[in-house]
């Protein structure tokens, strides 16, 4: 499944740096324009497989667990 955020990209001094509004904490930086984005993509991978395993540990163990698809 593909999922795109906003990324906020500015330019400091020899680096970009960038944040994604939808994920707070979700924050990357580089030398080029792609090296950020790609930064700023593994934070936000990091903070959703952390959310994730953070949320299911309150789930009932009779829980069902199923995918749901946001298109």
């Amino acid at each position: 499944m593909r999922s795109e955020f906003t990324a906020v990209i500015e330019k400091d001094g020899d680096w970009y740096i960038a944040y994604c509004p939808e994920i707070p904490g979700a924050n990357g930086q580089g030398k080029t324009m792609e090296e950020c984005k790609r930064s700023l993509a593994a934070a936000i991978s990091l903070i959703l497989e952390d959310r994730r395993e953070d949320a299911l540990r309150g789930a009932p163990e009779d829980a069902i667990r199923d995918v749901v698809a946001v298109v």
